[in-house]
């Protein structure tokens, strides 16, 4: 009944002899044809980056996929594993400029964006014989026959149908985000694309920063909670703590953590005596001088003061805006932010304070990164911008 099996087997000429029994069948189409009317399940596939090349969890995923599909199969699905090509992203055209010698988006502007584009069109189709013969020795079943293109005209009409069905039903709004940016390519970025080139291991350069208590802003505090702080001296500040210096041309706020307990501490310093506000917690790990605790209290007492701003945008040319306070998805323009003339700093309580590192006090900046976005769009705060799509410093400051 059963044929003698030989001690001399040669396993890549049995794989040769398994795929190519599976292709004369067409056992993989067989699986799709043969179950119609079954439970639907579907799966896309792509090629994992621009010059057709695995990585390890490329592999690994393929045969997460493959594992899942069977599993489906098994269970009586009639499974659609549709192969593709993503053909649109930034490492298709980093690839293309290096080929061409080209270093920015203006030079690919001077080359011609018509014919930048045909060069990439003919650049992500380079690899499809090695990447379907990849797919087949893996024995990784997918559709490459009738494939997915991202960069075919139906393809792209059936993305912005879908958006606006989303638009028509409410569903899609139009705001403000933060994202990673390439000023070389003069870009957002997603994550997968920052991923690529992100050094490991570079330098994380932190300061502090002294902010000059000033005031206090009646919409959000009381004038008593400004006295009972001014009353310890002439020169009180706001101690904070920043990995992003170069973000403080654009601070308008500084957050605290609401409950937790601050202490008031006056140091010598070469200007004489001065008070620096700061979380009790991390006195003694930041303070390096002599000190005496002045006063404790909560978060809560200092949210709504105001301080000295570091710059003042306006006198530098740069424009200023804020957030319409808590009704910036439905505004009739479509954005959140409204031009002003000018804007009045203040402390504000927010929840991402850490009381593990720095001074328990954070420099809101919410032109840079969502978490300053979400605060600034929260209690509405002034937004200001002095970087531009370059990378380059705007306005007329004096650096």
């Amino acid at each position: 009944m059963f044929k003698p099996v030989s001690s001399k087997v040669s396993f890549p000429e049995l794989e040769k002899a398994i795929l190519q029994w599976w292709k004369e069948e067409g056992i993989f189409h067989r699986t799709e044809i043969e179950r119609e009317g079954r439970p639907l399940f579907m799966l896309y596939e792509g090629p994992p980056t621009a010059n057709g090349t695995p990585g390890i969890h490329h592999v690994l995923a393929r045969v997460f996929k493959d594992i899942i599909c069977r599993y489906k199969t098994m269970k009586g699905y009639r499974c659609l594993r549709k192969g593709g090509w993503d053909t649109h992203g930034l490492p298709v055209e980093v690839e293309v400029e290096k080929e061409l010698g080209l270093t920015n988006k203006r030079e690919i502007e001077d080359y011609g964006i018509a014919r930048f584009n045909q060069q990439c069109r003919e650049s992500v189709f380079r690899y499809v014989k090695e990447w379907e013969a990849l797919t087949e020795r893996t024995a990784f079943w997918v559709d490459m026959e009738h494939p997915y293109v991202t960069l075919e005209n139906s393809y792209i009409e059936t993305g912005w149908w879908i958006i606006k069905e989303l638009w028509n039903k409410g569903l899609v709004y139009q705001g403000m985000k933060g994202t990673p940016h390439c000023p070389r390519c003069v870009t957002s970025l997603s994550s997968h694309e920052v991923a690529q080139g992100y050094e490991e291991n570079t330098p994380d350069p932190s300061l502090y920063v002294k902010f000059r208590l000033s005031g206090w802003d009646p919409t959000r505090c009381s004038q008593q909670a400004y006295d009972d702080l001014a009353k310890h001296g002439e020169a009180i500040y706001f101690l904070a703590w920043t990995t992003t210096p170069w973000t403080l041309p654009g601070n308008t706020a500084l957050a605290v953590d609401p409950s937790a307990e601050y202490s008031l501490v006056e140091v010598e310093s070469p200007g004489g005596k001065e008070i620096l506000l700061l979380a009790s917690a991390l006195v003694d790990k930041v303070v390096q001088e002599s000190y005496r605790v002045v006063k404790t209290l909560r978060g809560r007492d200092v949210v709504g003061l105001t301080y000295e701003k570091l710059y003042d945008p306006g006198e530098y040319e740069v424009p200023i805006r804020r957030f319409r306070h808590g009704d910036g998805a439905d505004s009739a323009e479509g954005s959140d932010l409204e031009e002003v003339g000018g804007f009045t700093t203040a402390v504000i309580g927010t929840d991402f304070v850490s009381l593990e590192e720095g001074t328990g006090i954070v420099h809101i900046a919410p032109a840079f990164g969502d978490e300053d976005l979400n605060a600034g769009r929260e209690h509405g705060l002034a937004f200001v911008q002095p970087v531009n799509l370059q990378g380059m410093v705007t306005g007329t400051y004096p650096f």
